[in-house]
C-alpha cells in the first residue's frame, strides 16, 4: 500500500469494524464502503468475506497488545478513525445459566463486553484529537429483554447498554457520540460459532435439545444482516444520533412491548416464543 499523503488522510472518513469476516460485521463494512468511507475490518484470522472490498486486519479484542497494534496500524495508514463499530462477539449454546463455569462466563464477557471497552479506550484519544467521532456498538434486543437459557449472552448485552449510554454522556461535549444497535434474530452463522457449555447437567438435557433445535429455525427466519448495516450507517451519519436504534421490525416490536406492555404479558410472551412450557423439564 502506498504511503498516505496528509491530504488523502484527511479527505475520507475512516471506519474500523470488529468482527467483520462474516454476518453483521461484513455487511456493515461493505455498506459503509458503498457510502464512501474507508473501511478497515478485523477478525481473529484476518480473513475477510469473499469479494470483500475493504482491508482486513488481524485482531483479538481480548488482547490489549493486539488492540493497540491494530489501532496504531490504522492511524499510521489513514491518520484518523472517525467511526468505531464494535461488533465482535459470540454466544454460548442454549443451556442453563449454571451450566457454564465462571471461566466460561469470564470468557464471553471478555469478548462481548471487555472487548468493547478495550477498543473504545484505544480509539477515544484519537477521536478527541480529531474533535469528533462515532462509536457504534452492536447490541441486541437481549440487552432489553431476558433470554432464558441464554443468560450469559443476554447479560453481556445488558452491560453494553449501560456502558454505552453512560459513555455517550461523557463524550458528547467533545463531539463524540455513542449509539447501540439492537437487532433481533439475524440471518448469520451465529449459531455455528456458539461455545459449548462446559458444566452441563443432566437436569437440562431435554430443554437444551429443544432449544438447540429451535434456535437455527429462529435465525433462519430472522432479518438479513443488511438491515442492521443500514441502521449502523444511519447512526454514523445522523446529525443528532440516538442512544439506541432497533434494527428490523421484530426488534422494534419487542422494544415497544418492553416499554409499554404489562410485565406479565411480556413474561408470558417470552415463554411462549421459546415454547418453554411445552417441554417436560
Amino acid at each position: 500500500m502506498k504511503p498516505e499523503t496528509s491530504a488523502s488522510k484527511s479527505s475520507t472518513k475512516v471506519v474500523l469494524v470488529t468482527g467483520a469476516s462474516s454476518g453483521i460485521g461484513a455487511a456493515t463494512a461493505q455498506r459503509l464502503v458503498r457510502a464512501g468511507y474507508r473501511v478497515y475490518g478485523t477478525s481473529r484470522r484476518g480473513a475477510g468475506p469473499d469479494g470483500g472490498n475493504f482491508e482486513m486486519l488481524t485482531l483479538d479484542v481480548t488482547d490489549d497488545d493486539s488492540v493497540d497494534e491494530v489501532v496504531a496500524q490504522v492511524m499510521a495508514q489513514a491518520g484518523r478513525i472517525d467511526v468505531l463499530v464494535n461488533n465482535a462477539g459470540f454466544g454460548v449454546s442454549p443451556a442453563g445459566a449454571e451450566e457454564s463455569s465462571l471461566d466460561q462466563a469470564r470468557a464471553i464477557f471478555d469478548t462481548n463486553f471487555f472487548g468493547v471497552i478495550r477498543m473504545t479506550r484505544a480509539v477515544l484519544p484519537h477521536m478527541r484529537a480529531l474533535g469528533n467521532g462515532r462509536i457504534i456498538n452492536i447490541g441486541s434486543v437481549l440487552g432489553l429483554l431476558p433470554m432464558p437459557y441464554g443468560a450469559l449472552y443476554s447479560a453481556t448485552k445488558h452491560a453494553l447498554e449501560g456502558y454505552s449510554e453512560s459513555l455517550d454522556h461523557e463524550t458528547r461535549t467533545r463531539g463524540i457520540r455513542v449509539s447501540v444497535i439492537e437487532p433481533a434474530f439475524t440471518q448469520t452463522r451465529f449459531d455455528a460459532n456458539l461455545m459449548v457449555p462446559d458444566a452441563m447437567r443432566d437436569e437440562y438435557r431435554q430443554i437444551r435439545a429443544h432449544l438447540n433445535t429451535l434456535l437455527p429455525t429462529q435465525i433462519a427466519k430472522g432479518d438479513d444482516p443488511g438491515v442492521v448495516a443500514d441502521i449502523v450507517l444511519r447512526a454514523a451519519t445522523a446529525r443528532q444520533p440516538r442512544a439506541r436504534y432497533t434494527a428490523g421490525k421484530s426488534a422494534a416490536v419487542l422494544a415497544l412491548l418492553r416499554r409499554i406492555a404489562p410485565a406479565a404479558m411480556v413474561d408470558r410472551g417470552i415463554r411462549q416464543s421459546f415454547k418453554l412450557d411445552a417441554v417436560n423439564i
